[in-house]
């Protein structure tokens, strides 16, 4: 037939070239093939598995073995683990001590936090909890501020090690005490009649001098970042130097970024929240380990686990989920809790489903990873157990709805087909897994990775959504 031949692929027929032998094409259907020959992408560098929920065998499995890079879809494995061995209604307890005799509101000692690990510790609840203490009558406090996030023993690498961007909001390690994910909005005015853009920082912190050399520019609004440049520098990432042009036109701006270290992320946001709220305090900070016999006088607690699952999965938080494997390790191995043991109990959990974990490698169990790995079909077998859990309907609606919120809120638009799904996309790997409605009522539950060259750049969407098209139409 000479060198295009025609093959059978059990629902669809495809074109099988020099370049797409009918070895590989036999389990992808034409329209995914064709993808894949349109982008230079080898079958080799994809897997696909489908799977009826109440099925014995798959109805597709390509390459289902190969242990590949997920990104951001390996959240599936560390959230679901989590809501195996913590509970739905788990909360991480963040106490606060006064050490020291409180009269007439005033504290004559120190006030002391002591962290568990609150994944969502955002500004809105650490200003809540502040606000509750100031409820207990306390005022003015005449001591140091002093921080116990001994809870954690992190031993993750530099936020820079990833990709060289330190202070980008996705690259915060974890904390035993992350308040507000370390970050803070820069928000930039080009006010009419002003000579200088206004920088607003959200939320201010007492101890982040910001060094602003903004010039206006002329011409449309345009370019990297507005023309902004940002730079962290001073003792302990205490200095903010911004630069660059930045167009009139734009009339404002906004980026985030991560400034100080944790400790002092804290001291600075509480000194200028307490003295928001009518406070006084010029103390220093200092760090200690609390007496284990001794009593807060306040337990604030995060929202339940099933809220903060569905936070991570549906906007796809990094530091969220790498929270979320040092708390296995100090729920399961004692705290304080470290990553290998994290990692063992989420191993566990697996291999205690019955579950063929030798392609899994977690590094932090977030997916922002060159190291961690997984097959499609352990993917596949972790999500049919996890749709007959007693958690299912926490885990699957904490997954973006194709073509209407989360991380897929731009895609899939037109498409009739009802999705829970995760997705992954690092440099040169693009992936896909959750659950899958079917035009016949049928629901499967499917994994697509791609581990090629530019797979990030579109291709790998792409082959993604001829498959979900596909499966949606003939399954």
């Amino acid at each position: 037939m000479g060198v295009i031949r025609s093959c059978f692929i059990g629902f669809a027929f495809a074109a099988c070239t020099a370049f797409l032998p009918c070895a590989f094409a036999e389990s992808l259907p034409a329209p995914a093939a064709r993808v894949l020959t349109g982008h230079s992408i080898s079958p080799d560098d994809v897997s696909v598995v489908i799977h009826a929920l109440d099925d014995a065998e798959p109805v597709l499995a390509h390459a289902p073995d190969a242990s590949r890079n997920p990104a951001s879809v390996m959240k599936l494995v560390t959230t679901w683990a989590a809501l195996e061995l913590l509970g739905p209604a788990y909360t991480w307890p963040t106490e606060v001590y006064l050490d020291g005799e409180l009269e007439r509101g005033k504290l004559d000692g120190d006030l002391v936090l002591k962290g568990y690990g609150d994944p969502f510790l955002v500004l809105e609840e650490f200003w809540k909890m502040l606000r509750a203490l100031r409820r207990l009558g306390l005022e003015e406090i005449d001591g140091d501020l002093v921080i116990d996030d001994s809870h954690f023993a992190v031993d993750d690498p530099p936020p820079g090690e990833f990709d060289g961007q330190p202070h980008r909001t996705y690259n915060v390690v974890p904390s035993a005490l992350l308040v507000n994910f370390k970050a803070v909005s820069f928000h930039f005015f080009a006010d009419a009649g002003e000579d200088k853009v206004r920088v607003v920082p959200e939320p201010p912190l007492a101890n982040l001098k910001i060094v602003n050399q903004i010039r206006f520019a002329d011409g449309p609004c345009r370019g990297y970042q507005a023309g902004i440049s940002f730079a962290v520098g001073g003792n302990g990432l205490d200095e903010v130097r911004l630069g660059g042009a930045f167009p009139r036109r734009c009339g404002s701006y906004s980026l985030s970024r991560t400034v100080l270290e944790h400790d002092t992320y804290v001291y600075g946001l509480f000194s200028a929240l307490w003295e928001e709220l009518g406070g006084r305090f010029d103390g220093k900070l200092r760090k200690a380990t609390v007496a284990s016999d001794a009593v807060p006088v306040l337990k604030w607690r995060s929202p339940p686990l099933a809220d903060v699952v569905r936070s991570i999965n549906k906007n796809s938080n990094n530091v969220m989920t790498r929270q979320l494997v040092y708390t296995l390790g100090a729920e399961t191995a004692g705290p304080p809790g470290i990553r290998a043991h994290g990692i063992a109990a989420i191993r566990n959990l697996l291999e205690s489903h019955g579950l063929d974990t030798s392609s899994l490698v977690i590094d932090n169990g977030s997916g922002l990873s060159r190291d961690e790995r997984i097959s499609a079909r352990l993917l596949v077998d972790m999500l049919r157990r996890a749709a007959a859990s007693p958690y299912a309907a926490e885990f699957v609606s904490s997954l973006s709805l194709g073509g209407l919120d989360g991380t897929t809120r731009r895609r899939f638009n037109g498409n009739s087909a009802v999705m829970h799904v995760k997705t992954g996309r690092l440099d040169h790997v693009s992936a896909l897994a959750g659950y899958l409605r079917a035009a016949s009522g049928k629901d499967y539950a499917l994994a697509i990775i791609v581990n090629a060259r530019d797979a990030h750049r579109g291709p790998g969407q792409e082959f993604e959504e001829a498959i979900v098209k596909w499966a949606y139409e003939t399954l």
